[in-house]
């Protein structure tokens, strides 16, 4: 048996007063979504254990079956995996975004979604001013900075404060002084870098400084061949997901056209994920784009992102006659524009049937699975 588990990054919301109080989830057209429930059965999944932020990378490891209680050490290292970044012993790893503060306050978490380049060039500017650090771009604004000998430090997702004063959120503990050096150093490199200059007056936010965030020790994960006794493979665009996706020793394909944004390609992710569970026993393929709809607050962007994430489930259904699983790994509503603990909805096809005929939080509550955790799901599916 074959197995493909399906993740749209944030999907789910809360009822909306614009869309006559439906989510996003009912008020889009979504077929294929829908036929996935009537086939299979639906229930509740808690992907966030109690005491975790809602993170994707919580999310996630829970999902594939690693419980953060016992594994997670911080976002950070989990990227440099991705990156190809070797940690020393004493190094700590932080996530660490391109951001837009103005007044003091959280403009924007992505600079407007820099290009890769642009990030590039500021951060190489950035290392010769800090070279007490290593700064290593990413792709757009999801970059990483390592402490070596660090010492640890605590500090709030930029995602989390979009539209607050920053002052209250800055690192605290061990690395916070050198952490808070190299963020003012990033405000006085930025403010004169041709990139910004650039981008004076052309409807693009400045990119005004770093935000690091979520630094850790490299994990110790047991590989997934070892825990499933399967061979796995990791779809995304997103180097969070590869670096998960590399630290449990599973294959990462790398698919064409997928940026990890509203404009990723759908169906290139699709056939990919067709091609490579034919010498695969496990895929995940995970789609950022509700997240990114989410966290901007757009209401047509998250509307427009499952409807075509309900095309890719459709080409994955076309093609594919093994257990599908279908989920968001954590909310991301409208209203707060950032993610939620709650509970999400999830369906399975090859599990059995229930009476669900539409994909979407309320119906998927009613299904015949009920509350799951998200640590047993995979044991679950391949029971």
């Amino acid at each position: 048996m074959k197995y493909i588990v399906i993740v749209g990054d944030g999907m789910a919301d809360e009822p909306l007063a614009e869309l006559g109080g439906r989510t996003p989830l009912e008020y889009a057209t979504t077929p294929n979504l829908d036929r996935l429930a009537r086939d299979g059965a639906c229930g509740m999944l808690r992907t966030i254990p109690q005491g975790f932020e809602a993170g994707s990378d919580i999310a996630n490891m829970s999902i594939l079956g690693y419980d953060p209680k016992r594994y997670y050490t911080g976002r950070g290292p989990i990227e440099a995996k991705s990156m190809g970044v070797d940690l020393e012993s004493g190094d700590i790893a932080y996530r660490c975004n391109l951001v837009t503060v103005e007044d003091g306050v959280m403009r924007d978490f992505s600079a407007g979604h820099i290009p890769s380049a642009e990030g590039g060039q500021l951060l190489a500017a950035l290392q010769k001013e800090i070279p007490e650090v290593f700064i290593k771009s990413g792709v757009s604004y999801r970059n990483l900075l390592v402490v070596h000998n660090g010492k640890g430090s605590t500090s709030t997702p930029p995602h989390d404060i979009v539209g607050k004063p920053v002052a209250g959120y800055l690192p605290e503990g061990g690395d916070s002084s050198l952490l808070i050096t190299c963020m003012e150093a990033s405000r006085r490199v930025f403010a004169t870098h041709p990139v910004n200059a650039a981008r004076k007056g052309s409807g693009k936010p400045m990119v005004t400084q770093i935000w690091p965030w979520s630094g850790g020790k490299t994990p110790q994960f047991p590989l997934f061949a070892d825990k499933y006794k399967k061979v796995g493979g990791m779809i995304s665009a997103v180097d969070l997901l590869n670096g998960i996706g590399r630290c449990i020793g599973m294959e990462i394909i790398t698919v064409p056209g997928a940026t990890g944004y509203l404009d990723t390609d759908y169906q290139a992710k699709a056939r990919y994920a067709l091609d490579a569970i034919s010498h695969l026993d496990f895929l995940y393929l995970h789609v950022e784009a509700p997240d990114e709809a989410g966290h901007l607050g757009s209401v047509e962007e998250k509307v427009r992102a499952i409807e075509r994430f309900d095309g890719l489930v459709g080409t994955i259904l076309g093609g594919f006659d093994g257990v599908v699983a279908m989920l968001p790994d954590h909310p991301t509503p409208i209203r707060v524009k950032t993610h939620t603990a709650d509970p999400v909805p999830f369906v399975v096809r090859g599990k059995g049937r229930d009476a669900t005929t539409r994909f979407s939080e309320r119906e998927a509550a009613k299904g015949m699975f009920g509350m799951v955790n998200a640590v047993d799901l995979l044991a679950f599916l391949f029971r």
